[in-house]
């Protein structure tokens, strides 16, 4: 049977466009708040990444470190992660749902358990920044054992040998740092260039559904749409910020910008 990340990917190449993969952190601004965001930005995103907050998020950037930040300040625990993603589920059982964040809470509370409590709680897939391969075999085993998709990363400066590894080894979906930055950092390369690595790394293996991620922003994504999808976090975790600041609604806002992004990557000749 096919996962639902692959049944979504293919939904989107049908339509001929990228998949829209939206990144927010898991309690920002606040639990219920988070929730509705999910609902809301579900309608237009085609993937779902939830961050699990954490105090020291070494790959973010000031964005998503404020996200995280204003999360944990809310209380937000790991089982409160899950508990989202429940109740997400049980409204939209068909939409794919990436948990992203870093190993400590994965060590904290046990892989057996934290795998149990992601298949239990309908996550599709899992993005742990700071668990490169080949460090990551063995989990990446466990993960695909519990049908839980584990995705790897690829890198500029990532080696052709090591790259042509980690995609044999990969799952279903792999996630390219497009530039050396933490997230949300300005782009320092030109789409354009973007795409020539982009579409290097894919003739290794056109069957993977390779992903863009970092410093995507709505001036640059339509540049990136013969990707086979793009991510899209700081853009969000700022909109929140901004929202909180004006003291409005976070929630009608964001819906506003996802729908947006959609347009500007649904091919129109």
């Amino acid at each position: 049977m096919k996962s639902k990340i692959s049944l979504a990917f293919e939904k989107c190449k049908k339509e001929k466009r990228p998949a829209l993969i939206t990144y927010t952190v898991a309690g920002d601004n606040t639990k219920n708040n988070s929730l509705r965001i999910l609902n809301t930005i579900s309608k237009h995103a085609d993937i779902l990444e939830l961050g699990m907050p954490f105090n020291t998020p070494v790959a973010d950037g000031g964005q998503i470190q404020e996200s995280s930040h204003r999360a944990l300040k809310n209380g937000i625990k790991l089982k409160d992660v899950f508990q989202i993603v429940k109740k997400f589920k049980n409204l939209n059982p068909n939409k794919p749902i990436i948990l992203m964040g870093y190993f400590n809470l994965i060590y904290q509370n046990g892989e057996e358990n934290f795998l149990k409590n992601c298949r239990a709680s309908g996550v599709d897939g899992l993005i742990i920044v700071d668990l490169p391969y080949p460090e990551n075999k063995n989990f990446a085993n466990k993960c695909k054992k519990k049908s839980i998709n584990f995705i790897q990363l690829l890198s500029p400066t990532t080696s052709n040998d090591r790259m042509k590894k980690i995609i044999k080894d990969s799952h279903e979906m792999i996630y390219y740092i497009s530039m050396l930055s933490t997230t949300g950092g300005k782009l320092k390369v030109s789409p354009q260039k973007i795409i020539k690595n982009y579409n290097k790394i894919k003739r290794i293996n056109p069957k993977k559904n390779l992903v863009i991620g970092f410093g995507i922003t709505g001036k640059t994504i339509s540049s990136l749409k013969s990707a086979n999808g793009l991510v899209i976090g700081s853009l969000l975790c700022k909109t929140i910020t901004n929202s909180i600041k004006k003291r409005q609604n976070p929630v009608t806002k964001l819906d506003k910008v996802v729908y947006n992004l959609k347009k500007k990557i649904i091919w129109t000749g």
